[in-house]
Order: C-alpha cells, then structure tokens, then sequence
C-alpha cells in the first residue's frame, strides 16, 4: 500500500516490531564498516557504560526508514532527512516497535514531516523528526 500526499492527514501513523539478532548486528556491521566492539565483543562491550554489547544506534534507525518507505507513505517515498536522539540502547533479542506520525503536511510540495518514535517495551529508545517526498497521487 502507498499513500499518496493527498491521502495524508495529520495524525495517522503506522508502525513497525523487530526483533533485533545477532545476524542483523554481524550484517549492519558488514555493510556498514562499523565493527566497533561495543556490538561484537561482550568482553569489551562490559567495560563500556553499556555494561554489554548492544545493537548499532542506526541500525534501529533504519526502522524509521523501513516504516515510511514500506508503509506510510509507502513505495515511492523519498527520504529527506531524519534528526534522531539517541536515548537508550537496544540489545540483542528486543523487540524494537518503530511508529512513524505525520504531523504536517505541504500538499504543494509534496512534504511529509513525521514524529517518529522507536520503544523497546516502554522505554523510548529513539526519537525524531522526519522529512520525506510523497507520492504524488495516482
């Protein structure tokens, strides 16, 4: 399903629930480049504040992306920008639950500005704003 700008109102959102494995850390690492070891060894993971290894910060971000590309406004979606914070870590074995909420609306430019939250349980993991080009209609 996609939305076109037209068919998005202020309010509607959809979300996303992941859970995180050690075969998503080792291929976000890999495609990434990032192999710091505060995702790959818990003997060094331990001696951070982490106290254990945790999930890259953008790989739960890329859920964001994963929401508004797949699902509101969907395929054809372009991605603007995306201000993130960072508020806790996420480890193997969470469920991440990404919801993404329009907030605003710019028919003649075609603009989407979501409030995007990513929770494991009731803590908010992530928080931000997005900006994307929707579909134009049809």
């Amino acid at each position: 399903m996609s939305y076109s700008i037209d068919e998005l109102k202020p309010g509607m959102s959809e979300s996303l629930a992941r859970t995180v494995s050690e075969r998503d850390i080792e291929l976000f690492g890999e495609v990434s480049g990032d192999t710091n070891p505060v995702h790959f060894d818990e003997a060094f993971a331990k001696t951070t504040m982490f106290k254990g290894r945790i999930a890259h910060g953008m790989l739960s971000a890329s859920y964001i992306s994963t929401v508004l590309g797949m699902k509101m406004p969907g395929p054809g979606t372009i991605f603007l920008s995306l201000t993130a914070r960072f508020k806790a870590p996420v480890r193997i074995g969470d469920t991440v639950v990404t919801t993404c909420t329009v907030r605003e609306i710019n028919a003649e430019k075609r603009r989407a500005v979501f409030d995007c939250v990513c929770k494991v349980k009731d803590t908010t993991v992530i928080e931000g704003e997005a900006l994307v080009m929707a579909p134009a209609k049809g």
